[in-house]
């Protein structure tokens, strides 16, 4: 459970000329007030439509259902009970008396789909009070996707794992090869669930293990069904992603490239030098915005790193992002880096952790380089190990 300052909060409405911030959840339809209200642990029904107010410079009120009257109680502020529709309308308007400006999980055009959680009707109902609702994104980042030095701690400790868990995915691979041993995607993958569990690492996917045309789906996952087998000279991406098992714990993120052969093809090389310099472009211009605290959005990181893939003549093989944020949950409430997809102009704060990962993508292969920052006041770090070339995993 996120433990909600709403003092912080004010101060940071004033600060953005806002009149209070309106959290509102029906059903866990908006993850993202259910965290910050405390709902969010499994003890709690959320079956009907909830509301809490924190308005910039007065004590927060609530509106519950009769049903669910102690939901808010973790929260300071009055709380409103209503049973009825009539009853709910009659303590919204009250709820909303005298608030002009105020931010919801919305976003304009829904340009940041991750953000916008409040539907149309519900927005259509605060408006029709006379209040002008604005995107609510960098209050969330500061204040649900931040990461603390607990969070940072445990982070480090999951990347030095998934690098672990990499390492011995390539040792079997060469040894495979060496011993003309059969194995396919699956095997590896089912692998790396085996080692994830050693190292004490939770996931909500097992990892990518993708080889040759495979590797040029970004999101593929071998099944025990469908896996090619894992034979010599081709690419050889692998993907994974996990946390520790303990509460508050984030993502660390990461993505390797080898090449099942005594040596690199040509193309792959190139593809793959391109996107070591749009990754080393992304991470340089975030690390300079943080050195001389300078105003970053998502959007522009990933232009900069695009711009390199592109002027490398690659721009039809771009397929996603050039980065998302990272929590509790792998694509976390944070900024992303994106340009592309979506238009994310979410400053990059301090206390924020995402992943760098340009990718290119071909008929028969695919290369991706993924490493993992984090920003503080004054500085931005990469967490883990750079790849700097295609790995040779060849006998």
């Amino acid at each position: 459970m996120v433990a909600l300052d709403v003092r912080a909060v004010q101060k940071a409405l004033r600060s953005e000329g806002l009149d209070g911030w309106l959290l509102y959840d029906f059903h866990g339809s908006n993850p993202i007030a259910a965290t910050l209200a405390g709902l969010n642990d499994g003890a709690h029904m959320t079956t009907r439509r909830w509301f809490y107010l924190i308005p910039a410079a007065a004590e927060p009120h609530g509106l519950v259902h009769a049903i669910e009257r102690h939901n808010l109680d973790g929260l300071p502020g009055a709380k409103a009970v209503y049973t009825t529709r009539e009853q709910l309308e009659a303590g919204l308007t009250q709820l909303l008396h005298g608030v002009t400006r105020l931010a919801m999980e919305y976003s304009p055009d829904c340009a940041i789909p991750y953000l916008s959680r409040v539907d149309a009707g519900t927005a259509e109902s605060v408006r029709r009070r006379g209040v002008e609702i604005v995107s609510s994104g960098d209050l969330v980042q500061q204040f649900e996707a931040t990461w603390g030095e607990a969070q940072l701690a445990s982070h480090s400790k999951a990347s030095a794992a998934l690098h672990r868990i990499k390492d011995r995915a390539f040792a079997a691979v060469t040894a495979s090869l060496r011993s003309r041993q059969r194995l396919n995607e699956y095997d590896v993958q089912q692998q790396m669930v085996r080692w994830f569990d050693e190292e004490g690492l939770v996931s909500d996917s097992p990892p990518v293990v993708a080889i040759g045309a495979n590797a040029g789906n970004p999101h593929y996952l071998p099944t025990a069904d469908a896996a090619r087998p894992i034979v010599v000279d081709e690419v050889l991406l692998l993907d994974l992603w996990g946390k520790l098992r303990e509460a508050g714990a984030v993502f660390a993120d990461i993505t390797w490239v080898g090449v099942t052969g005594n040596t690199v093809p040509a193309e792959p090389a190139r593809a793959f030098r391109a996107v070591v310099e749009a990754r080393d472009a992304a991470i340089a211009l975030v690390e300079e915005s943080a050195r001389n605290d300078r105003d970053l959005r998502g959007w522009q990181v990933d232009r900069a790193a695009r711009a390199v893939l592109e002027q490398a003549g690659y721009a039809n093989h771009v397929l996603h992002r050039t980065g998302h944020s990272l929590g509790e949950n792998v694509h976390g409430n944070g900024v992303h880096l994106d340009d592309f997809e979506t238009h994310d102009d979410r400053r990059v704060l301090p206390g924020a952790g995402f992943t760098i990962e340009p990718g290119l993508y071909f008929e028969t292969f695919g290369v991706r380089t993924e490493i993992n920052m984090f920003r503080t006041h004054h500085e931005a770090m990469v967490t883990g190990p750079r790849q700097m070339e295609i790995i040779v995993l060849g006998d």
